[in-house]
């Protein structure tokens, strides 16, 4: 093991030829992954071969890809020197980004200041989360500095997941007094009268998308007794009319689905202390035909306004399945102009 004191690129040796010679096995063991499938990952991204012998690994390939795949793995040894694991989530965002400074988020209710090249990470109570593109590290920044923030791009680029990330984090250092996550209902008019159960039995299933991402950032127990204690919600966006929601970190998903009535209503309910996400995708409306989709009309009309950020994904920003950025591409390939 290196001596504590030592950075984590003193402790790497590099020769000739993409040769890299890494002192702990058992952290090399670790960056392999099983059955080498990391090394598998970088290999297939970077078109390069890599091979391990002994305590050292050989890259091989174009002196550019094998200066990238040198990069990837010197990246993610001192991830796991600094205690924390590697999984191919790991490896897809150091294969997507360039070299990082290590940057915490925003301690003590901070506002969030990254210097170019930085890494951001937001600590919730199960897991760290940190982007894995550049669009994604743009908007966790906006999400920090801005009342008012819209992530707009297809779907997978991770707009509502970081968005609820960031909300939990904040909540947890007290910087909001709860959270509030809502979705229109499109379907909310006569077809919900003929599912079984009361009014929450309906619109649950509408919903599952945002207990899915809560559930990935707190306990089971505490995720219960915060929505027992009204500190988290979840509800339709018919049922923010009439409230001001302050000192809350609310998240409206799916956006294009709202009406320009109903965004107006939503935007307007922004109060004193409180954050306010707005997610969407422009391709995936589901409004009846004629009527326009709020968010495009707020788009149109906030872009102007200082305070107000937007921020756009596309399918390089993808971080579910590789085929679904190649679906999405396939589909904006069809789409026709305008």
């Amino acid at each position: 093991m290196a001596p504590s004191d030592q950075s984590p690129t003193d402790t790497l040796t590099a020769a000739p030829g993409g040769t890299v010679e890494f002192p702990d096995n058992r952290l090399l063991i670790d960056l392999c992954g099983a059955y080498d499938a990391n090394l598998a990952q970088i290999e297939k991204a970077l078109e390069v071969q890599i091979v391990r012998r002994g305590n050292q690994l050989v890259v091989m390939g174009e002196p550019h890809a094998q200066t990238d795949a040198m990069r990837v793995l010197h990246a993610l040894y001192a991830r796991l020197e600094g205690g924390r694991v590697v999984e191919s989530a790991d490896v897809d965002r150091e294969l997507r980004m360039g070299p990082f400074e290590e940057t915490t988020g925003p301690q003590d209710g901070d506002q969030l200041e990254m210097p170019i090249g930085s890494r951001i990470e937001i600590q919730t109570r199960k897991k760290s989360v940190e982007p894995r593109t550049d669009a994604q590290k743009a908007y966790v920044q906006s999400l920090f500095q801005n009342e008012l923030a819209f992530g707009i791009g297809p779907a997978g680029t991770g707009k509502t997941y970081l968005a609820v990330a960031v909300g939990v984090s904040m909540f947890l250092t007290g910087q909001v007094d709860k959270i509030i996550l809502s979705r229109p209902a499109v379907e909310a008019g006569e077809r919900l009268g003929f599912l079984p159960g009361d009014m929450k039995d309906k619109v649950d299933p509408y919903m599952q998308p945002l207990y899915d991402a809560l559930g990935d950032f707190l306990p089971g127990k505490q995720l219960a007794r915060l929505f027992e204690e009204k500190q988290i919600e979840i509800a339709p966006l018919a049922f923010m009319r009439g409230r001001t929601l302050s000192n809350a970190f609310v998240v409206l998903d799916e956006a294009q689905n709202a009406t320009s009535m109903q965004m107006k209503m939503f935007l307007t309910r922004l109060g004193e202390g409180s954050r306010m996400v707005i997610t969407g995708d422009r391709t995936q409306v589901d409004l009846p035909r004629g009527v326009s989709s709020g968010l495009a009309d707020a788009e149109r009309l906030l872009k102007t306004i200082p305070k107000i950020s937007f921020n756009y994904f596309t399918s390089k920003d993808v971080v579910r399945h590789p085929l679904v950025a190649a679906i999405i591409e396939a589909y904006e390939a069809e789409t026709p102009p305008g």
